[in-house]
This record gives C-alpha cells, sequence and structure tokens, in this order.
C-alpha cells in the first residue's frame, strides 16, 4: 500500500497499535488497555491515543483474540449438528485420552451438547462410494428440530464427506432453504481430511464462533467507519496470513490463535532483517506466554493444533504453544505449602498489585518491582503495597525474606516459560544452542536473559519495539491461503496423475482467492508438501516437496530422509502411506523499513545511563538504567544493566554483552 498502514492487535491485558508511513518512513505508536468483553473499544482507544486520522488511513490489519477468547471461555453461539446415523457422539468420544495422564480425574465439555447433536440416515464408504442414500425428509426434520431448541449455527458432519462431499454439498442446499442465517458449516469445506473426530471438532468450532466473530467485527467495523475509515479492514489467520473481514466470519476458526501468528509473523520478518533465520520466539505478555520455533526463516505452520484437551481445530495455523504465565500471573502458596505461578491471572482488571488498581492477590510484576528491575518509582504508594502482598502472601508462609519470595515466584515463572521453549525445540529435534531467543511482548525482556541462560541459548534478539511487536506482525504480514486434501493411499499404489492434480487445483485456487484481495502483492509462491506415515502408524510427518509434479520416489525418499532426521531411523522394510496433500499459496507483501521504530531524532551520540538504581542478581547490584530511545544505534555495552523504554524492559544479567544493528534490534551475548 502507498499510504498509512495500521496494524492493532488485542491481547488479553493490553491493545497495541502501530502505524506505518511508507512514504516517510514515519511511526505513530499507541499502548492502550484492552476493553472486555467488547474489544473494539480499546481498538479505538488506540487510535485515539496515537492521535489517528482515521480518514487518512489506506489500511487497517487486525489481530483479534475474540474467537480464542469464545473457546477458551466457552462463550459461544447456541449451535446444532447433524450428522450420519450412529455417529452423535463422535466429538464426546474423541482419541481415548485423559485430561490427566496419570489419574482418572478431570473434565471434558464437548463443544456441542449430545441433546443438540442430531442423526440422519446417510452413508459414504471411505473411498466416496454411496452405501445409504441421504434422507431428505429425515434431514429437513432434523433442521426444524434445532430450530426449535433455539440454535443460531448449524454444523453438517458426515462420515467420509471428505472422500465424496456430495451429501454434504446436498444437506447444504436444503438447510440453506429453511436456515434464518448464513451460519451453516459443512465439515469438508473446511477440513477435507480424513479423521471425523478432528474434522467435527473443527467444523463445531467455527459454527459456533462464527456468530460471535461477525458480531463483533461488523461492529468494529461500523465504528471505524463512523470515524472516517472508508477502507479495506484485514483480520490476521492463524496461519499468519490476512483475511477481508467481509469474508473473515465464513471461516471464524481459521482467526483462533490469530494473535500470536501474528507476534511470530514479525519475528520471521525482524529476523531475516537482522540475519537471523533461527529464532525461538518468546512472546511473554500480561496473561500468557506464546512461544515457537522459526527455522531458515520461515514460521511453523501445523494442521495439529490442539488449542486445549479435547479441542483439536485441523486448520493450518502458526505452531505456538502457550503457558499461563504471564505478568499478570498469580503466584501463591497452596495447602501442602508449595509456591504455585499461574496459570490464573490478574489481567488488566485489577492487575496486579503494583497497578494501584485494587488488585490484592500478588503477581509476576510485583516480583520484578521488588527486585528492583521496574522503577519503584514509577508505582508510587502501589509499590509498598506490592511489597507488603509478597511478604504475607509469599514470603511469611514460606520463611522466606521479601527479595527471596519474589525470586522464588520469578524463578518458577522462568521454569515454566523454559519448559514451553523446550517443547517446540528440542521435543522437535532441534538444539536451542542453534537458535536466537527473540524476546518480546511487554514482559519478555525482562526474563530473556534468565530463560537464555537455562536453555543455553547463546544470543537474545530484543527487537525495536517488543511490547507491540504483535501488531506489527500485522502491518508485516503477508496473504495466505492454505489447502489439504485427503488422499490415503499406500505410495506405491496411489494415481500420480491425481496427486499432480490436486496439487494443480490447490494451488490455482490459492492464486484466484489472492487475485480477489484489494492488496498490492509483490509476487505469489506457492509451497507444497504432503503429510506421510508408514503404514500401520497413526501419527503423520510432513515432508516438503520441490513442485507441484512430484514423482514417486521423489516422494519415498523425501519422506524416508524427513522420517529419519526426525527419528535417527530407517525403516525400509515397512511401505510409505501417503495421507495428504497440501498446498500454501502466499502473496508477499512489499517490506517495510523497521529502522524508524524507534525515532532516530531522539538518539544520542553516547550511551550514558539515566540512573542507577539497586537491582537484585542474587544480591543488591548497583545498574545503570538506560532509556532505550536515547541510546545511539550502534552500542557495545558490558551487562549488568536495565533497559527501559515505553513498552517493556530489558533485564541484562552480569557477564552478558549487549550491541545492537541498523534496525535498532539490541543483541545479548549471553554468558551461559
Amino acid at each position: 500500500m502507498a499510504g498509512l498502514v495500521a496494524g492493532v492487535d488485542v491481547g488479553g491485558t493490553f491493545t497495541d497499535l502501530v502505524i506505518f508511513d511508507p512514504g516517510s518512513g514515519q511511526v505513530r505508536l499507541a499502548k492502550v488497555p484492552t476493553t472486555l468483553p467488547n474489544q473494539s473499544g480499546g481498538v479505538l482507544a488506540a487510535f485515539e491515543a496515537a492521535g489517528a486520522d482515521l480518514s487518512a488511513l489506506d489500511l487497517i490489519v487486525h489481530g483479534t483474540t475474540t474467537t480464542t477468547n469464545a473457546v477458551l471461555e466457552r462463550r459461544l453461539a447456541k449451535t446444532g449438528l447433524i450428522t450420519t446415523q450412529g455417529f452423535r457422539d463422535v466429538l464426546e468420544l474423541g482419541r481415548r485420552t485423559r485430561p490427566q495422564a496419570y489419574g482418572m480425574s478431570g473434565r471434558f465439555v464437548p463443544i456441542i451438547p449430545r441433546d443438540l447433536r442430531l442423526e440422519v440416515p446417510e452413508r459414504m464408504d471411505a473411498r466416496g462410494r454411496v452405501i445409504t442414500p441421504l434422507d431428505e425428509k429425515a434431514f429437513q426434520n432434523a433442521v426444524a428440530a434445532l430450530q426449535q431448541m433455539g440454535c443460531e449455527a448449524l454444523v453438517i458432519h458426515f462420515l467420509h464427506a471428505y472422500a465424496n462431499p456430495a451429501h454434504e454439498l446436498r444437506a447444504a442446499e436444503i438447510a440453506a432453504q429453511h436456515w434464518p442465517n448464513g451460519y451453516i458449516t459443512t465439515g469438508h469445506s473446511l477440513l477435507s481430511e480424513a479423521r471425523e473426530y478432528e474434522r467435527g471438532v473443527t467444523a463445531a468450532v467455527n459454527a459456533s464462533v462464527q456468530p460471535v466473530l461477525e458480531r463483533y467485527i461488523s461492529r468494529l467495523a461500523g465504528e471505524l467507519a463512523a470515524k472516517g475509515y472508508s477502507r479495506e479492514l484485514l483480520v490476521m489467520n492463524g496461519n499468519g496470513g490476512m483475511v477481508s473481514a467481509a469474508h473473515v466470519a465464513k471461516e471464524a476458526v481459521k482467526t483462533v490463535m490469530s494473535g500470536p501468528a501474528s507476534g511470530v509473523m514479525a519475528a520471521v520478518a525482524t529476523g531475516r532483517r537482522a540475519g537471523t533465520p533461527n529464532l525461538l520466539t518468546y512472546d511473554m505478555g500480561g496473561t500468557s506466554t506464546d512461544v515457537a520455533m522459526i527455522r531458515g526463516g520461515v514460521a511453523p505452520v501445523s494442521n495439529e493444533i490442539e488449542v486445549e484437551y479435547a479441542m483439536p481445530i485441523h486448520v493450518p495455523m502458526v505452531d505456538v504453544r502457550t503457558v499461563g504465565a504471564g505478568g499478570g500471573s498469580i503466584a501463591r502458596v497452596d495447602e501442602g505449602g508449595l509456591l504455585r505461578v499461574g496459570p490464573e491471572s490478574a489481567g488488566s482488571s485489577p492487575g496486579p498489585v503494583c497497578y494501584g488498581r485494587g488488585g490484592e492477590r500478588v503477581t509476576i510484576s510485583d516480583a520484578n518491582l521488588i527486585l528492583g528491575r521496574l522503577p519503584a518509582s514509577r508505582f508510587g504508594q502501589a509499590a509498598k503495597a506490592a511489597r507488603a502482598a509478597m511478604q504475607a502472601q509469599i514470603a511469611t508462609p514460606l520463611g522466606l525474606s521479601v527479595e527471596a519470595a519474589a525470586e522464588a515466584v520469578v524463578t518458577i515463572a522462568n521454569t515454566h516459560m523454559a519448559g514451553a521453549i523446550r517443547m517446540v525445540s528440542i521435543s522437535m529435534g532441534a538444539d536451542p544452542r542453534d537458535f536466537a531467543l527473540f524476546a518480546f511482548g511487554g514482559a519478555g525482556p525482562l526474563h530473556a536473559v534468565a530463560l537464555a541462560r537455562e536453555l543455553a541459548v547463546p544470543k537474545v534478539l530484543v527487537p525495536a519495539r517488543p511490547g507491540i511487536t504483535n501488531a506489527l506482525g500485522c502491518v508485516v504480514a503477508d496473504l495466505r491461503h492454505d489447502f489439504v486434501r485427503t488422499l490415503n493411499r499406500p505410495l506405491d499404489a496411489v494415481d500420480l496423475e491425481l496427486v499432480h492434480a490436486v496439487l494443480a487445483d490447490q494451488e490455482a485456487e490459492g492464486r484466484r482467492l489472492i487475485d480477489a484481495e484489494r492488496i498490492e502483492v509483490r509476487d505469489v509462491r506457492a509451497e507444497y508438501s504432503a503429510d506421510m506415515q508408514f503404514l500401520g502408524q497413526t501419527h503423520l510427518l510432513r515432508v516438503a516437496l520441490p513442485s507441484a509434479r512430484p514423482s514417486r520416489d521423489d516422494l519415498q525418499r523425501l519422506f524416508e530422509a524427513a522420517y529419519n532426521a526426525r527419528f535417527k531411523v530407517d525403516l525400509p522394510e515397512i511401505r510409505a502411506n501417503l495421507m495428504n496433500l497440501n498446498v500454501s499459496v502466499t502473496g508477499r507483501r512489499a517490506e517495510l523499513d523497521l529502522s524508524r521504530l524507534i525515532d532516530p531524532s531522539g538518539r544520542r551520540d553516547r550511551a550514558e545511563p539515566q540512573e542507577t538504581r539497586p537491582v537484585w542478581f542474587g544480591g543488591w547490584v548497583e545498574t545503570p538504567v538506560y532509556w532505550r530511545d536515547h541510546l545511539p544505534l550502534r552500542i557495545d555495552l558490558q551487562g549488568p544493566m536495565i533497559i527501559e523504554q515505553m513498552d517493556t524492559t530489558l533485564v541484562v544479567e552480569p557477564g552478558c554483552r549487549v550491541t545492537s544493528d541498523a534496525d535498532g534490534n539490541l543483541i545479548v551475548e549471553v554468558q551461559t
């Protein structure tokens, strides 16, 4: 886009905004509290805080947690499901797993309750052959029954519709004649792959959040228009791409993980410019921490994400793992006398004790304040309240000093976050020592160096504006569409002409969708892959393909190489199975200049601390404190130090070295 481009991301605690002027390179930023349950209030407040003229904006890209929160908090539209006779309980039977791996306790509530799951006679086999024709009269009666029960959205989920969707398509035609709105989801249209449980859950989530998302986006679009905005509103998808607000509700499930995905896309863009393509992204906000692994400058996309227990959403999404550790995570001593941190959060209201907004339970942010990592002078009397709360709630029950209690809270939080990073790196066969830790989020840089030392990561990369990185991701993200089609054939028996035709058709559809968007792109690229397994195995391995016309030998060789790289074993005596074919079509947008995220006019010739204060590093250490906007573009400093800025604080431990690059990113060399 030639004009002003805005990215706005709604998090659990704060709503962040960045506005780019590609012509002049000027940047405007804002960070305001998130407004719940109506997030649009915080979005409009962010534009007001930035002094933005909405009529002058050419593009707004929005990352939202609306669908994610709706799913996790079960604030869903009442939804009914019509399925193949005998299969109404598929959503509840699941995969025979347990909420607690080593116990019989736990609770699982399906997205759609049993009384709203109805059956009709129809049946396809796994090859797409009709076994039982669709009973259209029975289907009409089921639609009428769900309407009478007050359902707002409808799911049509028939067995083996991925192999032959004829029954689902006909049922959708009938439903459209009787259903009072357009909230009708067919399972195959979202996910044309085997596994009726995963396909059914994905369709159920989509239908139940459609009305929630459409109401929110319509309200936001209307309020933006009333303030003068007359252009396109785009919404971030969970795969790291964008979709027009006019069409986003049709496939609402794809916006789950929208916010975390935007942060990963910003990390990809920043790492590419910084010459650091291998990154472990670490986004610590006020409510939770999201982590992901970027290898070779490519965002990790998976279609096997489980948002929570028994909630598999099988549409392509950036592979982000979340733990309940954020700046607002509450610390407590449990009945057994053990210190616990999270997942419960104080959020933005009332927030941590140190916010002075009525919060009474001690949090990670309070611990950082007590340890001198945050300036007590900015918190006034609330700083004393935080110290008193730490003494009463943690230190006294555990027999510790206030500082030791605060240090224990931070250490346990770091352990939780390090475990999540190990989950996306070591458990995937990657060595953290081969990566840099990309630290962002309002609280990420406070903990990043300690985490890097824990994980033996040699370098921490801190972007120019860590606290608004997710909003930046909305601005730099490309257009993207992902497709999957199940074949489920032994590789030595698969029809290669069919393979080539499926890949070509998926690519053509992706290019058509990108051409239909009113967004200028530099070029359009397609990436091809196959989900494969050895016969008899359950789990799939994704294999990148060099073109849309792979040979049988290519598929065999690439799968065996990928399997060996992942599991360090060869199984030449077992036949390979080709389960799914996938295509990702990306419209790449023009690259933005990120060097002006920190205003060059504020930089000074020398790095001079604005103050010193005692900071706890196992004991009190008098530590220089720098204001990041005043640092020279090129620095070479030795820790310990604190580097503060509008949106975050970076803690550099003793023995670490800090340098910077041309974009103003800080690079911390960690002494492990």
